[in-house]
């Protein structure tokens, strides 16, 4: 009965949610998104830490969730409004970062797009395929050619490829990265377990 009714929902409904939301009603799209927002800000205002030069954080697997969850475009923009309100109530004294906000939706973007988007009877294993897409796509588009290319751009008195270097492994982004697509490896299988939380198109 399930596969009827996911084998149903419009592609431009699936631009909009995803599988799991699709056929619910108003009120639980609104909650999802709700949710999903607030942790963002939650995780842009306590989830960060130093180890070292590295800065640790959680809303790239927040980010890839929110889009798996949510959908491409309602879970980018829960992603986006989550960063600049956790910003604007908690700035640091820093200036704004329009950039991040952005990369940040494009990754809950790309997550929703490949796992909500393909062939609805794609096998349970393949979704390993699909996060090691997002994984690959994300860090290569958002932290890659959006964030660090803005912060060279304003920052930076060095070349392109010194600065990626230098941001990747001497700042550590690198090891962030790997620790978000690690966790992202664990809790979306785990996320799938869960009846009502098919996020796996099938």
């Amino acid at each position: 009965m399930q596969k009827k009714e996911r084998k149903g929902i419009p592609a431009w409904k699936k631009l909009l949610f995803s599988p799991v939301l699709a056929e619910k009603n108003a009120s639980h799209k609104i909650a999802y998104i709700a949710l999903v927002t607030a942790l963002v800000i939650v995780s842009n205002m306590f989830f960060e830490f130093k180890l070292a030069e590295t800065q640790f954080s959680f809303t790239i697997l927040i980010s890839c969730v929110a889009g798996i969850l949510i959908g491409p475009l309602f879970g980018g923009a829960a992603c986006f409004l989550g960063d600049l309100v956790g910003f604007l109530y908690n700035s640091g004294g820093f200036g704004y970062l329009p950039w991040i906000g952005i990369s940040l939706c494009l990754m809950a973007m790309i997550s929703g797009l490949t796992v909500g988007i393909a062939n609805n009877k794609k096998p349970r294993w393949f979704l390993y395929i699909d996060l090691s897409i997002i994984c690959v796509l994300t860090f290569v588009i958002c932290t890659v050619a959006i964030n660090t290319t803005a912060f060279w751009i304003l920052y930076s008195k060095v070349d392109y490829t010194t600065y990626l270097i230098s941001r990747l492994f001497v700042q550590g982004q690198i090891w962030n990265s790997l620790v978000n697509y690690a966790l992202l490896f664990v809790v979306v299988p785990a996320l799938n377990r869960i009846k009502p939380l098919r996020i796996s198109a099938r």
